[in-house]
């Protein structure tokens, strides 16, 4: 079975306060994925969901995204093992963004580089220029 979605309600009420989950996909058919650990709420990973994706996340209890570069569905550590379940999932106010509270399997890594979160870096500025630092090379210092 797919889960379809209906389309969002036009009456702002009924979409910010109802109970159908009818997402508003964005014009290349796409919604924001956010992905944080659910034990500790570390920020894991942004991606997308297409309808397909939404609903096969919905259905299997473990992430699908829809791959931009590759445009194709994409099962988040099919390849590496690193599988997120769902523990939880929730959408904003007007339903253009997916929360996803998870648990990583494998070797609890979500980036596709081995680490544990994709935001691995720091945006810094150098000299008046902005720079990339990693983030555990300044930690405790004061930013």
């Amino acid at each position: 079975m797919t889960l379809s979605f209906p389309p969002p309600a036009s009456d702002k009420t009924v979409l910010e306060q109802g109970t159908t989950l009818s997402p508003r996909f964005d014009p290349a058919g796409l919604v924001t994925a956010v992905v944080t650990d659910a034990g500790d709420g570390t920020l894991l990973m942004v991606a997308h969901m297409n309808a397909q994706a939404l609903a096969m996340t919905i259905e299997t209890g473990i992430a699908h995204f829809w791959s931009r570069s590759r445009a194709s569905l994409w099962k988040k550590g099919e390849t590496s093992g690193n599988l997120l379940s769902v523990v939880e999932m929730r959408t904003d106010c007007d339903q253009d963004a997916i929360w996803l509270r998870v648990t990583v399997g494998g070797d609890n890594a979500a980036c596709h580089t081995g680490r544990r979160s994709c935001f691995y870096r720091v945006v810094d500025v150098d000299n008046g220029t902005p720079v990339l630092r990693d983030g555990a090379e300044i930690r405790g210092a004061g930013r």
